[in-house]
């Protein structure tokens, strides 16, 4: 799970939680949402999108409301990572808490355009656009939310620890 590679899906500023779990599906479950995730943004993603790829945002990532069922619909789509130049609080915790890789670095979403292939090695933080060549370095998850990460999310992280 170090080295994720995979398309990049390029979203603004302040992209907010209703429109990644809009909540008139909420009452169907995670892959019901995950069908509708981000769709008021860009309609194709949830179709489109393949195991693997990347989101790519601006500022804020994941404002609103603090539902986990945002993070999860996005990860339920098979999204490998979300890099963002910053992320709203609550998001950027319950991304870790449910396994869903994140990582923030500015430089890389002015010269990263949709569509490029990026590649990152999430233990050491090496962004690298293969379509462009340009390589980014940026501070990987801390240990410990990494490690939450890796158990699959805080849950089977806190049985493995025995709390």
């Amino acid at each position: 799970m170090t080295i994720i590679k995979g398309r990049i899906w390029k979203f603004g500023d302040n992209m907010n939680t209703d429109n990644m779990s809009p909540p008139q599906y909420i009452p169907f479950g995670i892959p019901e949402i995950a069908r509708h995730c981000l769709e008021a943004v860009r309609p194709e993603f949830s179709r489109d999108a393949k195991k693997r790829d990347i989101v790519l945002a601006g500022t804020n990532f994941g404002t609103g409301s603090s539902r986990e069922t945002a993070p999860a619909a996005i990860k339920e789509l098979g999204i490998g990572l979300v890099i963002a130049k910053s992320f709203s609080r609550i998001f950027y915790r319950n991304s870790v808490d449910i396994a869903l890789p994140i990582m923030i670095c500015e430089p890389v979403y002015d010269a990263t355009d949709d569509g490029d292939i990026v590649s990152v090695d999430l233990d050491s933080g090496l962004i690298t656009n293969e379509t462009k060549g340009s390589q980014y370095q940026t501070e990987p998850l801390p240990p410990r939310m990494m490690e939450i990460v890796r158990a699959g999310g805080l849950i089977p992280y806190a049985i493995r620890e025995g709390w």
